[in-house]
């Protein structure tokens, strides 16, 4: 969409993303709850506001189960050299699933032990990667980093080519608020759920400016990747730089990459639905929240995997799950603006006043504003419906994706809150 040029989105998404953890580690300073936009949201605006925010939040997450195991399978396919078919597809994200509910299903110290070790094989063979394609395999000179290759032609311009790197860049700095999840879980949470938060998002964010520039440099061919020759150019510059035996190895990598955000993912969804369905302000409550004697929230983990699994179904057909996908980004941003959006109105209300560990002040104001402006200004560049962003031939309602799903998500919220006054029965 912008040729070499568009890693410099990147800072832009990373800067954007660090107002609104600004608001967020308030938050989670002051209350260290699982189901963080539920559980804020109702506070800071009311009951029925956060229900709506919370049943916004749980969808996102749905669907970001389901596309972390699609797209986690072919690196699994590529281990055990199967064609990736689409029954194929499905039957392996169905089994990654089913492995990230498991150890989720086991209790948070075994999902501790599994996130941590797929996090440090991730970093150390990202890191070490990264170095050698950057400092040994290097190709091209830094100037590079300011070319477009013509991908501009693409988009009509090398704005519109930057405004959809940066909406494709969003799904980068997401993910965090797993943190939030295990709140409940943690000792001193207070300090610790907003240090993890920050760690998290600038440990990815080095991880990530740092493979995006050596695989720039070490590719051996970038202007493939504008022509849409080279659909997958990170694997193309590290088997060119390494030789054909890496292949596999990478492949490995990946998937662990895979497993491990699945694994907190699902975590975060099925937290987030024990937090709503403790309240009694979800159907089928009473199952929802059921913990086992590990303390794990067995209810939202079966919930979580069952969900993720039907919405693999999607993936018999690539107009199906290719418009799962394009939501997704789309509704965690929702999910976003609207934590945030609590957050200032409350303060502009004067109804709060941050009294945790973790204050900003007067400056919190100015911040919680900033974050708003960029979230509601992110959320609309990821939804808005671009042809160049689909695949040829795309039907309409893929290309409007975001905006139809979202429509419908809020839609079904706002009918079941009329009909239903979940945040009236409930009992927080």
């Amino acid at each position: 969409m912008a040729g070499p040029a568009w890693i410099w989105v990147l800072p832009v998404a990373l800067l954007g993303q660090c107002l609104l953890l600004a608001v967020y580690s308030e938050l989670a300073a002051e209350f260290p709850l699982a189901g963080g936009p539920y559980q804020w949201s109702r506070r800071l605006v009311g009951p029925a506001y956060g229900w709506f925010n919370g049943w916004v939040a749980v969808s996102a997450y749905a669907v970001a189960n389901t596309t972390i195991a699609y797209l986690g399978a072919p690196w699994a396919l590529s281990l055990l050299e199967i064609d990736a078919t689409p029954r194929a597809l499905v039957l392996t994200g169905i089994a990654l699933v089913l492995v990230c509910a498991l150890v989720g299903a086991a209790g948070i110290r075994v999902l501790k032990r599994a996130v941590q070790a797929g996090i440090t094989a991730e970093i150390s063979a990202l890191v070490g990667i990264g170095l050698a394609l950057l400092l040994v395999f290097r190709e091209h000179d830094f100037s590079i980093l300011t070319e477009t290759l013509g991908a501009e032609e693409l988009s009509g311009s090398l704005g519109a080519g930057l405004l959809a790197a940066l909406a494709v860049g969003g799904w980068v700095f997401i993910g965090f608020d797993a943190c939030v999840a295990g709140a409940e879980e943690t000792h001193n949470a207070a300090r610790r759920v907003p240090h993890a938060l920050w760690i998290a998002m600038l440990a990815v964010a080095a991880l990530v400016l740092l493979n995006a520039l050596a695989v720039e440099l070490a590719h051996p061919n970038p202007a493939a990747i504008v022509r849409g020759e080279d659909r997958d150019p990170v694997t193309t510059a590290v088997v060119e730089s390494f030789g054909s035996w890496s292949d596999k190895p990478f492949a490995a990598v990946v998937l662990v990459a895979f497993v491990s955000c699945g694994i907190a993912a699902q975590s975060l969804t099925a937290r987030t639905l024990y937090s709503m369905a403790r309240d009694g302000v979800l159907p089928a409550s009473a199952q929802l929240r059921r913990v086992d004697r590990r303390g794990s929230p067995l209810g939202g983990t079966v919930a979580t995997a069952v969900v993720a699994c039907a919405g693999l179904l999607l993936g018999l057909d690539s107009t199906a799950i290719g418009t799962l996908i394009v939501f997704g980004t789309a509704g965690v941003y929702v999910a976003f603006l609207l934590v945030a959006l609590a957050a200032l109105l409350a303060r502009l209300r004067g109804t709060w006043r941050p009294r945790g560990e973790l204050q900003r002040g007067r400056a919190g104001l100015a911040v919680n504003a900033l974050a708003v402006a960029w979230l509601a200004f992110e959320t609309v560049n990821i939804a808005w419906p671009r042809e160049s962003l689909a695949p040829p031939d795309a039907p309409f309602y893929q290309v409007w994706a975001a905006p139809l799903v979202l429509a419908v998500i809020a839609a079904t919220g706002l009918l079941y809150l009329a009909m239903a006054r979940p945040h009236r029965s409930g009992r927080p």
